[in-house]
């Protein structure tokens, strides 16, 4: 072998999530007629006979996805289930089970991962799932959670992200960049205290938000509310990594642009407040912050009138031409392009 041979390597952080997955995935042909959906969505979907499966896997590392110093380990519970049922939900489907793998270092004590699994049977009852199995090993530091949701749907309710039209209206449930700011504050309290530990930290004035980033929660009503008005969006997401992202990602799997009226993105006045006192713009919040859990989607025309009725749910904008791309409106009057900002699992 010559001695000029060298191995370029390519970090995984010029990737980020989505590009590492399609260098990975890209020759996965489905080998089953049952797959109808591998990779690629919010959630697989599995056939059987009169509905279909939905499964969608989570993986949360400390450090990475959560600190302990300012997050309760049944919270966290909470939230590791969460964050994977808002994936099935995402697919107009309804969860009911889930497994749960946990690694860990010898820091955890028994109590500790009791604390943990409470978390876990809350968001289980709450949410009507049954916990059906897993894995626990160990760890040579700290935490790395990975849980498998697993849920139902009838074939023709099913709703991925490449479904939209022109003409389409697009909606989002709740309201965003509480979370992110959630986060801001928790961050921002962890540094005050490491720098003097004697001092309480200022949360009285954020409970808003610091729930939203700490014990969030996945939209199941809004897809009651679909099933009982007979409604299927033609696009659905859920706005995990940020508004602009998740907007990209219905785009551009489904072949058009969109855009958003500024005015029209639900805002918390907390947000609004914590947003200035941090010298962030409120719509940079929303659009990027990611963690929210909200459901974004699109409808056709003529189910507009039933959507006008759904609780916690705004009209943003609208589906276009691809050519006409992915822009916001705002309040100034000036059209600017959208970009993905968000939630990067690998940038440093």
């Amino acid at each position: 072998m010559s001695n000029n041979t060298f191995t370029s390597f390519t970090d995984v952080s010029t990737l980020g999530e989505f590009g590492l997955i399609e260098a990975l995935t890209k020759d996965n042909p489905s080998k089953h007629l049952s797959t109808i959906k591998g990779i690629g969505d919010d959630a697989a979907v599995i056939k059987n006979e009169e509905e279909v499966t939905v499964i969608s896997t989570d993986m949360l590392v400390e450090g990475i996805h959560f600190d302990l110093m300012y997050t309760p380990l049944k919270h966290l519970g909470y939230k590791a289930v969460v964050v994977n049922l808002s994936d099935i939900f995402a697919m107009n489907a309804v969860p009911t089970q889930i497994t749960v793998s946990i690694a860990i270092s010898n820091k955890y004590s028994l109590e500790a991962l009791k604390e943990f699994y409470d978390g876990i049977y809350t968001a289980c009852k709450f949410y009507n799932v049954d916990l059906i199995g897993g894995d626990t090993t160990s760890s040579p530091k700290g935490m790395v959670i990975s849980i498998t949701a697993i849920g139902q749907a009838k074939k023709d309710k099913i709703v991925y992200r490449n479904g939209a039209k022109k003409g389409d209206i697009l909606c989002v449930t709740g309201d965003l960049g509480a979370s992110y700011l959630g986060l801001q504050i928790l961050e921002r309290e962890k540094q005050v205290y490491l720098a003097h530990p004697g001092v309480q930290p200022e949360l009285e004035n954020s409970q808003y938000l610091i729930e939203r980033q700490l014990k969030p929660e996945a939209q199941m009503g809004a897809i009651a509310y679909f099933a009982k008005e007979g409604v299927v969006p033609t696009a659905m997401i859920d706005v995990s990594d940020g508004l602009a992202s998740e907007l990209i990602h219905i785009c551009t799997q489904s072949g058009t642009g969109a855009f958003i009226e500024e005015g029209k993105v639900p805002i918390h006045p907390d947000s609004e407040r914590t947003a200035l006192e941090f010298k962030l713009d409120p719509i940079t919040c929303a659009l990027h912050g990611g963690e929210d859990y909200e459901l974004l989607f699109t409808i056709d025309e003529k189910d507009l009138e039933k959507i006008r009725f759904m609780p916690e749910v705004f009209i943003i904008g609208e589906i276009t031409d691809a050519a006409d791309g992915i822009k916001l409106h705002t309040t100034g009057g000036n059209m600017h392009d959208i970009t993905a900002q968000g939630w990067n699992h690998f940038r440093e």
